[in-house]
């Protein structure tokens, strides 16, 4: 009676760890999924994303940040828009203050700073308009797409998977 007792304790046993393998692989392989289709997908519609490193905009874009630009016609940005556009070899995220359009260039400015911009912006600088932005997953953004990110993400993959084969071998 015993021995009949201790197979299915043990087939019970081997039945939850199978399980746990399962769930956890599976979970691991879709945070993978989630966190990797978060910086991947926006730009098959359309949106360049871009981290946030300066305090210019803050408190409305908080440093740390990771924000979605849409590429526009520069002519169709209004006053009060925030916008990204490359200065030199950075990218910079500011208030559009007037567009002017005749001219081709804007005055912008950081929320956090006391003064217009120096510099006027011209039309082929501009990236496009900020239509989102997510405090902190800069940080994670940052992370993803360092060398040493690529290769943690993968191992995570792997670790994933490894765990889903595992329970089918347990079957």
């Amino acid at each position: 009676m015993s021995d009949k007792r201790a197979r299915k304790r043990k087939k019970r046993k081997k039945r939850f760890v199978r399980f746990m393998c399962r769930l956890t692989g599976t979970l691991i392989l879709l945070a993978v999924i989630a966190a990797c289709a978060s910086v991947t997908l926006p730009r098959y519609f359309g949106y360049e994303i871009f981290h946030v490193v300066s305090g210019s905009m803050e408190p409305k874009i908080p440093v740390g940040s990771i924000a979605y630009v849409e590429k526009v016609p520069p002519e169709t940005i209004e006053k009060g828009q925030i916008i990204a556009f490359y200065s030199g070899n950075s990218v910079i995220i500011h208030r559009a203050v007037k567009n002017q359009v005749v001219e081709g260039y804007f005055n912008t400015k950081g929320d956090a700073n006391d003064g217009e911009d120096m510099n006027n912006v011209d039309y082929d600088q501009i990236i496009g308009v900020v239509r989102f932005h997510y405090p902190v997953l800069g940080q994670w953004f940052m992370v993803f797409t360092s060398e040493v990110g690529k290769l943690y993400v993968i191992c995570f993959a792997a670790c994933g998977a490894l765990l889903n084969i595992v329970a089918g071998r347990l079957e």
